[in-house]
């Protein structure tokens, strides 16, 4: 699908409710979600411990954040049109930027596209609230495009394999991760507080602009750093 290294479709049944909550009626009308990703590159990843270096965080930025959402959503916009030509309704939910978020006290979009992955089969939600695939770990970008269209689901949620790593809660400078599992039936505010990580990029922006990159659960992900095995992109 396009350049993307990530694909699936979820059914979204199952999570009515939290969609409607999140995103209100619009947003819940669609029943399948198509989720890409799109790998980070992991020579910039992981220098992350030294992202109070200019060179790094703007690398990190630039490559890893930037660059990356303007693929996918480029690649969003063109499948949401090929589906829409074929006479389905689509709807693509733009990549996640927290500049641009409806809701930046949760730090919350109005479509959750790590719940997307996981019920796609792409990978299990892990203690620090990222999509954990067993090829990258949790360095991958994900987009959405929602739809009618009666596409056949690609998998299952995967079971959680954090087991009993602390380590993503371990690094956390603000240390807004409680350390529970994932749930389906518990709110977001139960593993993670947003309001700790939005509070230290706020003031990470304030000091220094150019450099106000965190992404330190990213990086220390045991998952992640065993990944970097070959992926196929999806043509």
């Amino acid at each position: 699908m396009g350049d993307a290294d990530f694909y699936g479709v979820a059914d979204l049944s199952s999570a009515r409710q939290a969609i409607l909550n999140q995103g209100g009626l619009e947003i819940a009308k669609y029943p399948k979600a198509i989720s890409l990703g799109i790998a980070l590159l992991h020579t910039i990843v992981n220098l992350l411990p030294n992202r109070d270096e200019r060179s790094v965080a703007t690398s990190y930025r630039h490559h890893c954040y930037d660059l990356i959402n303007q693929r996918l959503d480029l690649i969003a916009s063109q499948v949401a049109s090929i589906l829409q030509q074929e006479g389905y309704r689509a709807f693509p939910v733009s990549a996640s930027n927290s500049d641009h978020l409806p809701d930046k006290n949760r730090m919350m979009a109005i479509f959750s596209h790590k719940m997307a992955s996981h019920l796609a089969g792409l990978g299990w939600i892990g203690k620090s609230c990222l999509l954990i695939t067993p090829e990258v770990g949790p360095r991958v970008r994900w987009v959405t495009i929602l739809t009618d269209a009666p596409l056949k689901t690609t998998g299952v949620p995967v079971k959680e394999r954090c087991g009993k790593c602390q380590e993503c809660i371990k690094i956390c400078p603000v240390q807004a991760f409680t350390g529970q599992s994932f749930r389906q039936d518990q709110p977001r505010g139960a593993r993670f507080d947003a309001g700790k990580c939005k509070q230290y990029l706020t003031e990470m922006r304030e000091k220094s602009p150019d450099l106000a990159v965190c992404g330190l659960c990213l990086y220390i992900c045991p998952h992640g750093k065993r990944g970097g095995k070959k992926l196929l992109s999806i043509k």
